[in-house]
């Protein structure tokens, strides 16, 4: 099960990740970098591109949390395997020591901008773009969804014989912190009854058996979308918590971060189909993920929170 519990970031200036990026890609691969430049990161990622004589680049990735690498590593192989969409290539993986204390790991560049940042900067996409888009990005990740497994749970160990017995530990220890942090006033009033209401209806939005435990992304929104100058697809990027799973669980990101605009999950769902409770479902896991998260980094992001409290309130009035 993944665990539900707050991660203290390792502490990581960039002034030294610069110095540590270069060290790792000297040590690793015998080149010496030219130019390093901070690309971006999240709670517990820190990513920095990597330029030598030649012009080329890579991209090293440092991880502030333990345990990260193997899977990550092992994430980004799978799905570059199954997805003919390109995936980052693994070039190493170092593991902290006293020379450079942060597991990390190189990969090739990915050209381009994520998707959401280039829609942000677009006045004006056509609606033949958008659903060109669309169809690719729902393409290539239904692909990914065809290569299953006998076994739910964890890429790196799927053990579970259905999927609520890998999913529905998760969602229960969720339920059991957030409850604990309402408490402690970490969590409003607002989402905690959300939440409850939804938990009171467990049974019946999962009333519908998950066949398949498809390979999934877990975290397929338009900012892990890489795109060129001309909107198309360069990459995919950043898998989270990959795992064999309801394929469905793949698709609440759909909706993330203007994913709506581009009808991400109803071109999906239009060519692929859907259980008869995909909304409640995708509404949950939405909700759920998003308390995960804040559970996991202390940062409550309430733009993303709101809409996800909103949307399980509205569906759950439906039934």
């Amino acid at each position: 099960m993944i665990q539900v519990e707050r991660i203290q970031p390792i502490p990581l200036e960039k002034e030294k990740a610069v110095e540590y990026a270069k060290q790792a890609v000297s040590e690793q691969m015998g080149l010496n970098a030219t130019k390093i430049n901070y690309l971006g990161g999240g709670s517990f990622g820190m990513a920095f591109g990597v330029e030598f004589e030649d012009k080329s680049q890579i991209v090293v990735k440092f991880l502030r949390a333990k345990d990260m690498l193997e899977k990550e590593v092992f994430d980004l192989k799978l799905l570059g395997e199954y997805c003919p969409i390109k995936f980052p290539k693994v070039l190493f993986a170092r593991r902290a020591d006293e020379i450079i204390p942060v597991d990390c790991y190189a990969m090739d560049k990915i050209d381009g901008k994520s998707a959401f940042i280039s829609s942000l900067s677009k006045l004006f996409i056509s609606k033949r773009k958008k659903q060109a888009f669309a169809d690719n990005v729902t393409t290539a990740l239904h692909k990914v969804h065809t290569h299953t497994s006998d076994k739910f749970g964890d890429t790196l160990c799927p053990d579970c014989d259905t999927w609520l017995d890998y999913y529905k530990p998760f969602a229960q220890a969720v339920m059991d912190k957030a409850e604990e942090m309402y408490k402690s006033n970490e969590i409003s009033e607002k989402v905690i009854t959300a939440m409850r209401n939804a938990w009171d209806k467990f049974d019946l939005i999962f009333s519908e058996e998950v066949n398949d435990a498809c390979l999934i992304h877990g975290d397929l929104n338009l900012a892990n979308i890489m795109v060129d100058n001309k909107f198309e697809i360069s990459g995919f990027i950043d898998p989270l918590n990959s795992a064999y799973a309801d394929r469905e669980y793949d698709l609440f990101q759909f909706d993330n971060l203007m994913g709506k605009r581009f009808a991400l999950r109803k071109t999906y769902i239009s060519k692929y189909g859907a259980s008869k409770n995909c909304d409640l479902k995708c509404a949950f896991y939405g909700l759920w993920n998003e308390v995960y998260c804040y559970i996991k980094s202390g940062i409550l992001v309430n733009i993303i929170m709101n809409p996800l409290v909103k949307n399980m309130q509205k569906l759950l009035a439906k039934l």
